[in-house]
């Protein structure tokens, strides 16, 4: 064979490999490589005007024969079945929000959804679930907005980011979506919020804290104060009132919410004159809850703060129990939490929390004996907070029923909404302009452990 011919078949050789390796390359990234926007069909997407039950734990018989009865279209049979539900589980926000669907039925009505995490955190969803039904039912009862109804869609996005992010490309799909409440954590509203951004359908979390969500986009707005804002007050606290320099910090580096808090009360302590000491972490393999307590003893430590999320919150009440009271505690959101109160004991009394929302904050507000009186008992700073970013939804559409004009509205300077504890405004960032309140665990009886939380006076 010449030359020239071995030259030209090295040539067509070395072609049909680059095409072959090509066509590997197309084939891996078609069908196995992963990509944002297509679609997992492994992933699950969960959402229901009423035509699903979405929350099947204790579902009532009656609940069960509304929702089929609004598959089938039958609103009045609806109505019924739904009212007898709750007759028996008065509590339940998930057969409210449908009842008032069914009551719409196919008249003209604006529609807002909300994003929770039914199959992973039931009771957070609840919570959630309870703040915009109550400010749906509210709405609804005084004769709409501006005579127009108030429809509320409910999706179950398991507290999974991929899972969000699907149903925000669902929901921005969907025209009839004003606006969404949601979602539950930092990590998954950072997540979803991409798509309502890109989409530009207005989403306001209820619970995120997370500075990350700060200037995230002019769509995505927050009821709850920033990170910041919670760690600043701790801050103050520690050196102003305790008179405590030294501090170590509890976190979980797994999560963004977590990293936002120890990260934000390092900056304001150290701003402030004290000192960030140590940091241990509820995610490493090696995490002992004993060993660190002893270590940031042994270091001169006054003060442990707990900065865990709600995964990691059983790892925390370890640490609260073998402190024993030995170091002053202070903590987050995610440690407000009934479980605090059962599992901690004694052991949590005059430990410090930053919060959002405490029912005995602001005495003046009609809001929790409403909240009391519809639901049966006392709620919590989700219920308020996610009635308040539903309040904030539902005067947006009053303004402009458009999502632009949602928009607008919310950004606008003279925006301002009576919530569950004054009025909602918004600052350019998006964050909430509200100071956080911080409460403090002692002995009581508002709780059936013997123990509560109670706002600590200023």
């Amino acid at each position: 064979m010449s030359q020239k011919n071995e030259t030209t078949l090295l040539v067509l050789s070395l072609a049909v490999t680059l095409a072959l390796v090509a066509a590997g390359l197309w084939y891996f990234k078609k069908f196995f490589a992963p990509t944002a926007s297509a679609p997992n069909p492994l992933v699950k997407v969960q959402i229901s005007a009423g035509e699903k039950l979405l929350i099947t734990s204790q579902a009532t018989p009656e609940k069960q024969a509304g929702v089929q009865a609004i598959a089938a279209g039958n609103y009045k049979e609806a109505v019924s079945q739904l009212e007898k539900s709750l007759q028996t589980h008065r509590n339940d926000p998930e057969a409210l929000a449908y009842l008032n669907n069914a009551r719409i039925g196919n008249q003209k009505s604006y529609t807002i959804a909300v994003s929770v995490p039914i199959g992973t955190e039931v009771n957070p969803a609840q919570e959630i679930l309870r703040g915009v039904a109550q400010a749906q039912n509210e709405i609804n009862q005084s004769g709409g907005i501006k005579s127009v109804p108030l429809k509320v869609v409910i999706a179950n996005d398991d507290n999974d980011p991929r899972i969000a992010q699907q149903i925000a490309n669902n929901l921005v799909k969907n025209q009839d979506i004003l606006g969404v409440v949601g979602n539950f954590g930092s990590d998954v509203t950072l997540a979803a919020g991409k798509a309502y951004q890109e989409g530009q359908l207005v989403l306001i979390s209820p619970t995120s804290t997370t500075v990350q969500l700060s200037g995230f986009g002019n769509y995505v707005f927050r009821t709850v104060p920033s990170d910041r804002f919670a760690a600043a007050a701790l801050s103050r606290y520690m050196l102003n009132q305790l008179k405590k320099q030294k501090a170590s910090i509890f976190f979980n580096s797994s999560s963004n919410y977590s990293k936002s808090l120890k990260d934000e009360f390092t900056t304001a302590l150290f701003g402030d004159g004290g000192q960030v000491v140590s940091e241990f972490d509820f995610n490493s393999p090696t995490f002992n809850a004993s060993d660190s307590v002893q270590q940031a003893v042994k270091q001169g430590v006054e003060v442990l703060m707990l900065a865990p999320n709600s995964a990691m919150l059983d790892k925390a009440l370890q640490v609260v129990q073998v402190n024993n009271k030995r170091l002053i505690l202070l903590g987050g959101d995610s440690v407000y939490n009934s479980k605090t109160l059962q599992v901690g004991q004694q052991a949590a009394v005059g430990m410090v929390l930053a919060v959002a929302w405490h029912t005995l904050g602001d005495p003046q507000s009609p809001f929790p004996k409403a909240a009391n009186q519809l639901w049966g008992s006392e709620v919590n700073w989700r219920t308020a907070l996610a009635y308040d970013a539903a309040k904030a939804l539902i005067l947006g559409i009053e303004r402009n029923p458009s999502r632009t004009g949602v928009q607008q509205a919310l950004s606008s300077s003279d925006f301002s909404a009576t919530g569950s504890a004054g009025e909602i405004k918004f600052l350019p960032s998006g964050d909430r302009n509200r100071p956080v309140q911080l409460v403090k665990i002692q002995r009581g009886t508002r709780t059936r452990w013997g123990f509560e939380f109670v706002p600590v006076l200023k």
